[in-house]
């Protein structure tokens, strides 16, 4: 993704646009979910949508982007501010990130987060979170290099038999 100097290599960057997610999107979402996850969810991706492509005057802080090429979806982001949850002040969570496998390691993740690092701290939420499996190598590193860095919680689960 850089080259020696920590630039973005010009040869890998794709020519895309960035914009606000509109209700449009939702199916080429829906579709680019199932070719990354190898797994269709429409009902789960309608339901999980709704509050990012609907007119927000719930006053919670709903933060959704495209990547587009040639007016074609190639990668997404989802983000969120929440407050008080285990005691956390208010901080932004990227809840879901996917590029289409065919622009990977092209700038379009990195594109999108910046995205919206930069909406957040014009809100003035000043730290973001987001959860990755621990096995999802590429995710983990994508994160890293964005400048993620292990947080003050850990994540505790309890397999229900």
């Amino acid at each position: 993704m850089t080259n020696q100097n920590g630039n973005l290599a010009r040869e890998s960057v794709v020519d895309f646009t960035i914009r606000k997610m509109q209700a449009k999107d939702s199916q080429a979402i829906i579709d680019l979910d199932a070719v990354v996850s190898g797994q269709p969810k429409p009902e789960y991706w309608h339901e999980r949508l709704e509050p990012f492509v609907a007119a927000n005057g719930s006053g919670r802080v709903t933060l959704g982007y495209v990547a587009t090429q040639d007016e074609k979806l190639t990668g997404f982001i989802l983000a969120e501010g929440r407050a008080w949850e285990f005691g956390s002040p208010l901080c932004g969570w990227i809840i879901a990130i996917q590029v289409n496998p065919d622009d990977g390691r092209k700038g379009v993740g990195l594109a999108l987060c910046r995205e919206v690092c930069l909406k957040f701290k014009s809100l003035n939420i000043n730290s973001i979170r987001t959860m990755v499996r621990k096995d999802n190598l590429d995710l983990l590193s994508f994160f890293r290099s964005s400048g993620f860095r292990a947080g003050p919680f850990v994540q505790l689960e309890l397999e229900l038999l």
